[in-house]
């Protein structure tokens, strides 16, 4: 099971007028201190604070109105569960999210208010997110909605590319490679796609966090790989420990590098968005531009860089926090 161009096509037209095209931005600062052009595509600005609006969206617009009154079940730490939470709020369907119970508050009370019913769990011990979420749909005959590891749902993310390179062309410019953040795979699977077929020369870098580089990982030894990591990373969203079974053939197609990023970079990096760029970005969103900014990321000799920044729903404290410099 794979996906297509033309299912990013489709996709995008059913997002039409229900999310947000994101526009590119520009910081002479930034090109300046990277020595590159550098075209930001901020997510942040899309409907729910990050990209995930738009594959969850694309997912359940494609229900049944059988499945639509049954009800949908998803599992997140956040930005996911968000975006199937106002996207089953939009069309009039029962949702609930299995969320950890030390997911940043700011993305638990943004579920629960997009009309979302929260069950909590504990990632560290007990029974696992997929096993919970499995029992409620289950009980209720609802539809889980992966995070991930659906091919609705890469299209839909799939859409962030089609308009990057398109916004990117009405500059005239030929954009030496795309960076974008990489958890179990969906987003960069999706932009991949698009962005092969409209740039084909065009290079695909992931980033990931240290000790989370499953991906990384996994290329190297060209099969999925699940890491097993000591500790917790600063970016929440990207702890995924494996690739997805649908995304992973199609990062190892088109995915050319792969840079991973420490949590003391990824703080910089969020500084450096605020105080440089005005924008607010979570640790997970800003790994592209960390990795820019640490001399990681192989341009494979493009001089002009796409740089996705995936979300910006950030704990308050804890941005409070990196901002001051205390992490």
């Amino acid at each position: 099971m794979s996906v297509t161009f033309e299912d990013i096509e489709a996709a995008a037209r059913r997002l039409s007028n229900n999310a947000v095209e994101t526009p590119l931005i520009e910081s002479p600062a930034l090109n300046e201190q990277v020595g590159l052009r550098v075209l930001i595509k901020p997510e942040t600005l899309q409907r729910v604070g990050a990209f995930k609006f738009r594959g969850a969206y694309n997912r359940l617009v494609q229900l049944s109105a059988e499945e639509r009154t049954r009800g949908v079940v998803a599992f997140s730490s956040g930005n996911h569960a968000q975006g199937v939470a106002l996207a089953a709020r939009l069309l009039g369907i029962p949702a609930v999210i299995v969320m950890p119970d030390d997911a940043p508050s700011v993305k638990v009370e943004a579920t629960k208010g997009y009309g979302a019913e929260v069950r909590f769990y504990n990632r560290l011990t007990g029974r696992t997110r997929e096993a919970i979420a499995a029992e409620l749909a289950s009980e209720r005959g609802a539809v889980v909605v992966p995070a991930f590891d659906d091919p609705h749902i890469i299209a839909g993310q799939g859409t962030v590319g089609l308009e990057l390179v398109r916004q990117a062309e009405a500059l005239g410019v030929e954009l030496g490679c795309v960076v974008a953040p990489i958890s179990g795979g969906g987003l960069i699977s999706g932009i991949a796609t698009a962005v092969k077929a409209l740039s084909p020369d065009t290079a695909i870098v992931g980033v990931e966090p240290a000790g989370f580089d499953d991906t990384l990982q996994s290329l190297q030894k060209g099969e999925r790989v699940t890491v097993k990591p000591s500790g917790r990373s600063l970016c929440d969203a990207l702890e995924s420990p494996f690739p997805g079974e649908i995304t992973f053939p199609i990062m190892q197609k088109h995915v050319a590098d792969v840079a991973t990023v420490t949590d003391a970079e990824v703080a910089e990096a969020m500084r450096y968005a605020f105080a440089t760029l005005k924008l607010v970005v979570e640790p997970g969103g800003s790994v592209g531009l960390a990795a820019l900014l640490a001399g990681k990321v192989n341009t494979f000799g493009g001089s002009s860089v796409g740089l996705v920044l995936s979300g910006g729903n950030v704990d308050p404290d804890l941005f409070g926090r990196v901002v001051r410099g205390a992490i």
